[in-house]
């Protein structure tokens, strides 16, 4: 497969992973509507400059029915009816189906928590950037 992000390489170091990534996404939307994620729907938040969170509506499914995994920059949440509900409904509105979602987090992101509020599932996420890593002067010649 012929790397449409060559052209980047003599101006780039320590960029591979970003480059796959990139790929790994134009792979995916280049698949078509197949893989897009539209049950339960969800809202990604910013709310200050370091810490974002997931919002997942998560109404009929008890917390022993939802996981969350995070390995290798994805985070996934799972959703998988267990109660094999013997009610008799005259209307059921309120859809309980199985769910997977995958959010792809950067390196410097760190899940901080998670919690049911108000039928949603609510994920906490930090962006914490090493001193390292933050915007400083090099001076030359010390």
């Amino acid at each position: 497969m012929v790397n449409p992000y060559r052209s980047l390489l003599p101006t780039t170091v320590g960029f591979d992973r970003l480059f796959s990534t990139i790929n790994e996404f134009d792979h995916l939307l280049s698949e078509g509507k197949k893989y897009t994620q539209s049950y339960p729907p969800y809202n990604i938040i910013k709310t200050d400059e370091t810490n974002y969170s997931i919002e997942i509506a998560v109404a009929g499914f008890k917390r022993e029915e939802l996981d969350i995994s995070f390995e290798n920059s994805k985070l996934t949440v799972t959703g998988k009816t267990i109660d094999v509900d013997e009610k008799e409904y005259l209307h059921k509105g309120i859809g309980t189906r199985d769910f997977t979602h995958n959010f792809r987090l950067s390196d410097s992101i760190i899940i901080e928590s998670a919690d049911i509020v108000d039928g949603l599932l609510v994920i906490s996420l930090v962006n914490i950037i090493p001193e390292e890593k933050k915007p400083r002067r090099i001076l030359i010649g010390n």
